[in-house]
């Protein structure tokens, strides 16, 4: 069957980690990733639990002997497999504490991988695994797939291009209320880990979701952060870790960005949204409307853009990121996928022996899913420190 992987003429061999029975996001992983045709989900590692990673084999047609019982077990078969049969890149769907030693072991391996977010349990991880990759040379991608929105990589483009005028002020927050009561006392296993410090690290929601609005507000605007003050709560009593947080960000241009995430608002389900204001213009874009943004500059109607891969106002980016014509809904598996399919890209090249840029990617890549990390130190750090103003630029931060 055709393929769009160019010189490869086949398709990439996938493998997932984590996804088992109970998962959320290793299915939509697994979903997203075959989207374009480019790739097969051939082999997985699909829970810590050896007989529960076989016994979830099936539901994602994985033959029986290349459904490992351990993440372990799956890179050690796989490099002994001849190179046109082992996989290309794994997936990485488990909870935070499991994702750094997956990942150090599969680039070690010389595998590509695309990971979840956070990217791994605390900053130091992730520090580490950025030296690794660099020495590897692999393709490693992080889900952060709300930037993969047709509107958001159009809004990407304005911003940049200077449409909107110089930067001022960026509210980016995203309000969920699922957690409002202590579901994880009732062994529900998404609520279960994510309230866990053990398994998710530092912060809670700030972790969970806070991480996605900042980065968000990064990957539109282009903007350096400088330094942070922040404010996180515990409402729900006994519970250990934050559900509620709001952080305000001193920019490099001296621009303002505030980050307000919660999972204990009433009624609200993934409401990730962000407003961006310049001195030439201001846009709106709200994740659970994702296919129209709002673009507003005084004395001028509002206007409101839709994904239209074939209207003269969409510019390159929003167009490469569509795949269908405008009023057909794409939304949160199409936009999963484009992070994929930016990754595949490098992927094909590395394996045809083409040098392949890993800083400046339109996919999230390692050096911000090390940003991201230390967005969540810091903010966990100033909170301690009664919302004291700390730095917040990490080396690796890229415009």
């Amino acid at each position: 069957m055709e393929t769009t992987n160019g010189p490869l003429n086949r398709k990439l061999r996938m493998a997932l980690v984590g996804g088992g029975q109970g998962s959320f996001i290793g299915r939509v992983h697994a979903t997203a990733a075959v989207l374009d045709n480019r790739a097969a989900l051939v082999a997985g590692a699909l829970s810590s639990n050896a007989q529960k990673s076989k016994d979830s084999a099936p539901s994602y047609d994985i033959a029986a002997d290349r459904a490992y019982g351990s993440y372990q077990e799956m890179l050690s078969s796989e490099l002994k497999l001849p190179a046109d049969k082992r996989i290309d890149f794994l997936s990485i769907t488990t909870p935070n504490h499991v994702h750094f030693p997956v990942a150090k072991a599969a680039v070690e391996a010389g595998f590509n991988v695309i990971c979840d977010k956070p990217m791994t349990f605390d900053l130091a991880e992730a520090e580490e695994l950025v030296k690794i990759v660099e020495k590897s040379g692999v393709v490693f991608a992080v889900t952060h797939n709300y930037t993969g929105y047709p509107l958001v990589r159009h809004a990407r483009q304005m911003i940049q291009s200077g449409e909107l005028g110089e930067i001022q002020a960026i509210r980016s927050n995203y309000i969920q209320g699922w957690l409002r009561t202590r579901l994880e006392s009732s062994d529900q296993k998404q609520a279960a880990w994510r309230t866990d410090p053990t398994k998710s690290g530092a912060a809670g929601c700030f972790g969970d979701i806070g991480t996605h609005a900042y980065n968000l507000a990064r990957y539109m605007t282009g903007l350096l952060p400088e330094s942070v003050s922040c404010h996180l709560k515990t409402f729900e009593g006994g519970r250990q870790l934050d559900d509620y947080g709001h952080a305000v960000i001193r920019m490099e241009n001296g621009g303002l960005l505030t980050v307000t995430a919660s999972q204990i608002s009433h009624g609200r389900e993934n409401d990730l949204f962000i407003e961006v204001d310049g001195t030439k213009g201001a846009l709106a874009w709200h994740q659970e409307e994702p296919n129209k943004m709002i673009v507003r500059s005084n004395g001028k109607p509002h206007a409101i853009y839709t994904r239209d891969p074939n209207a003269p106002f969409m510019n390159d980016a929003g167009k490469a990121a569509c795949r269908l014509p405008s009023g057909h809904p794409e939304a949160f598996f199409e936009a999963f996928a484009n992070v994929y399919r930016s990754a595949y890209d490098g992927m094909v090249k590395r394996a045809s022996g083409e040098k392949i840029e890993t800083k400046n990617t339109v996919y999230p890549n390692v050096y911000d899913g090390c940003e991201g990390m230390y967005f969540i130190q810091q903010c966990v750090a100033s909170s301690a420190e009664n919302g004291a103003w700390l730095p917040i630029k990490h080396t690796h931060a890229r415009r």
